[in-house]
């Protein structure tokens, strides 16, 4: 069925959105053109006016003789051990200024090459002919990002949701730091994966979301271990009294969830640790520890500076910067600067907070590798930002405003996605110099074995949804893949950390396969590995991808418990979002499971008149050649309950279940590591013995 607006686009506006990286055809069977409507929207989000027939024939004309009329694109990307061609004038002489203060003089030529030993890094390209002057940022990238160390398991985990017996209300750094250490030390562990730590949009109530942050750049300080602050060892008198106060608050909290079944209140929770937080703050620091914290503002520089004062804003004009004073709407406007005076004391408390959050992440991912993790932390960057927040305040200008990412129609959801996020824009991107993205890809790896990319298909094109449109009615934008990729590797190759894409759903012929290339990691789920254009037959353990992070569920699907109980369709039942009637949806479930009964049988993995279990499916795993294999931490107590349901906001406790057994009552981390699942797991699927206790 059509999915977008009739009658088809005129030619030129057609010819002008795939100038700038538009797809102008509906990806739905048939390939329905994109509507005029849609495209001169995304048009306008690119700073491309083509309301009138008139504007798409000047903007059309006036594109492509800049594009003759260009010496040199705006930034150059290029693969080291590769010749590449530059299109440039043949009188044009090159030149190139490394980073490291070095130069390369390139001969003149009837054709130009940038040599394949160029060295890695992020130089500036120049050009210069009779004519006129040129230059573009120059990124050279290794070939292939750093592989894994060997093979190794490791545990999926929603960090909120591990509670220690000191954890405020919420699982926090401390805890992944112990988790890492029993499961690395205990269990031969190869890595820990979180969920998204990002800094999350302030207010009550909150967006419990990871994957609707208000930053990227920076982790939330909900997540920090008070305690674990040095300063709070040199509390004293009142400041102490009120200190364990808060503390003795917070216990209560905790037991609210822990003994009295409650969800996670982020919020309740933040509101004690930031009290607790402007207490540590007050607390002079020595020498040492203020040398350190001076380092930190030097590495971070202007993204740190903008990132606290835009949280300081949002506690005297509220979280939605569209709605603050005009002139503090853009962080270089009119009024910025003296708005920074004014609250100079809560910007240098945000600074704080995040070198806090910053140490304390350094000291979970030690603790990993300590405990003889090969990997360690495998953090999780979202696909984008709250709309709202702090990265879309100061990242405004290589946003696209007006447009939402999302997802267009498929098999499993009729009506498409609209996620609420704004994208990058490919043009400003690239002018930029891909330096912010180059940016947050070092925040995320700087304290990681490796890194997943939430929606890796979007680093070749998204699905753009314009405000005010259905999602239907949206439009692919393409990325330069080649660019996007090479910044990762270069960024990757840097912190030396591997990197696993999150290719689940819809993906484009051709995505996998450069993926692969390039060194990048899948994500494999046991349920969805079957032969479809064969008719659905499930895989066996040598046809699967051996570069895949390998695993039974994730947080967006049913855990592992509810499908083999059929848990997982009777909750959509009584939530009301059954696009069939019950009885069908139950016996697709169950012929699944019989599915999967026969093979694992014919597999020798599963006797005859033994039941399907959870340890059944991780032996099918275990024999399978994947890299990575992935146990979702809640399976080691049965708990059938999903952490997001997707379809639900109200409806379900989104992001705010802890860890629980089978019959739902929460466990602790300490309890986690005395359950007999942990080692024979472990037993399982290490590739060596883990060591023993």
């Amino acid at each position: 069925m059509p999915t977008q607006d009739a009658p088809a686009p005129p030619a030129e506006l057609v010819a002008l959105a795939q100038a700038y990286g538009v797809d102008t055809r509906d990806p739905g069977p048939g390939g329905v053109p994109v509507g005029a409507r849609t495209l001169v929207a995304v048009l306008g989000a690119l700073g491309v006016a083509a309301g009138t027939p008139e504007e798409v024939r000047e903007v059309l004309e006036r594109h492509r003789a800049e594009l003759q009329a260009r010496l040199l694109p705006p930034c150059v990307v290029v693969r080291q051990g590769r010749r590449t061609a530059l299109d440039v004038p043949a009188d044009a002489r090159l030149h190139v200024e490394l980073e490291d203060g070095g130069a390369w003089e390139l001969p003149r030529g009837h054709s130009h090459w940038l040599p394949a030993d160029l060295p890695l890094g992020r130089h500036v390209l120049k050009a210069e002919t009779s004519s006129g002057k040129a230059q573009a940022a120059l990124i050279v990238a290794p070939a292939k990002l750093p592989q894994l160390p060997g093979r190794s398991w490791g545990f999926l985990a929603q960090l909120y949701s591990v509670l220690s017996g000191r954890s405020w209300g919420m699982g926090d750094l401390g805890d992944l730091a112990d988790l890492a250490q029993w499961a690395g030390a205990d269990l031969g562990a190869g890595f820990v994966q979180i969920n998204p730590l990002h800094a999350g949009l302030p207010g009550a109530p909150s967006d419990p979301s990871p994957y609707r942050p208000s930053s990227r750049r920076f982790a939330d300080p909900v997540h920090l271990r008070v305690e674990a602050v040095p300063e709070y060892a040199y509390l004293a008198g009142d400041q102490r009294a009120e200190a364990e106060e808060l503390g003795r608050r917070a216990a209560r909290l905790r037991a609210e969830v822990l003994a009295h079944d409650g969800l996670i209140d982020r919020d309740a929770v933040w509101t004690l640790k930031r009290e607790a937080l402007e207490l540590l703050h007050e607390v002079p620091r020595g020498a040492g520890r203020e040398a350190a914290y001076r380092a930190y503002r030097r590495r971070e520089g202007e993204w740190l500076e903008r990132y606290a004062l835009w949280n300081a804003l949002a506690e005297v004009h509220g979280p939605d910067w569209h709605a603050w004073p005009k002139g503090l709407r853009h962080p270089d406007g009119s009024q910025v600067e003296r708005a920074r005076k004014e609250c100079a004391d809560r910007v240098e408390f945000h600074r704080w907070l995040a070198w806090q959050v910053d140490q304390q992440l350094a000291a979970a991912q030690a603790a990993a590798r300590e405990a003889g993790m090969p990997v360690g932390l495998i953090h999780d960057l979202a696909v984008g930002v709250h709309p709202d927040g702090a990265d879309a305040w100061a990242l405004q200008d290589v946003l696209a405003g007006g447009i939402s990412v999302g997802a267009p129609p498929d098999a499993f959801n009729a009506h498409g996605q609209d996620w609420g996020l704004p994208p990058w824009r490919p043009d400003a991107l690239a002018a930029a110099g891909y330096a912010p993205y180059a940016e947050l890809l070092r925040a995320a790896a700087r304290h990681a074995g490796a890194v997943r990319i939430d929606h890796v298909m979007g680093l070749f094109r998204l699905w753009w949804v314009p405000d005010g449109h259905a999602p239907t009615e949206g439009a692919y934008v393409r990325y330069d893949a080649e660019a996007m990729l090479g910044v990762l590797a270069l960024e990757a190759h840097r912190a030396g950390t591997a990197v696993i894409g999150e290719d689940l759903g819809t993906v484009e012929p051709g995505v996998r396969e450069e993926l692969a290339a390039r060194g990048i990691l899948g994500t494999s789920v046991l349920w969805f590995e079957r032969d479809w254009p064969a008719g659905g037959e499930i895989l066996a353990p040598d046809r699967w991808r051996t570069g895949c992070l390998a695993t039974l569920t994730t947080h967006d699907l049913p855990s592992t418990a509810a499908r083999l109980s059929g848990e997982h369709v009777e909750l959509r039942h009584r939530l009301g979002l059954l696009a069939r009637p019950l009885g069908e949806e139950q016996a697709e479930a169950a012929g699944e499971l019989a599915d999967w009964r026969a093979a694992l049988t014919r597999l020798g993995l599963l006797a005859p008149d033994e039941p399907l279990s959870m340890p059944v499916l991780y032996r099918f795993l275990a024999a399978t050649g994947a890299g990575l294999v992935g146990v979702w931490l809640p399976d080691l107590v049965g708990d059938p309950r999903p952490q997001n349901l997707p379809g639900t906001w109200d409806q379900y406790p989104n992001w705010r279940l802890p860890i629980a057994d089978g019959a739902g009552h929460p466990v602790t981390l300490d309890t986690l590591a005395t359950t007999p699942a942990a080692p024979f797991l472990a037993h399982l699927l290490a590739p060596t013995p883990p060591r023993p206790a």
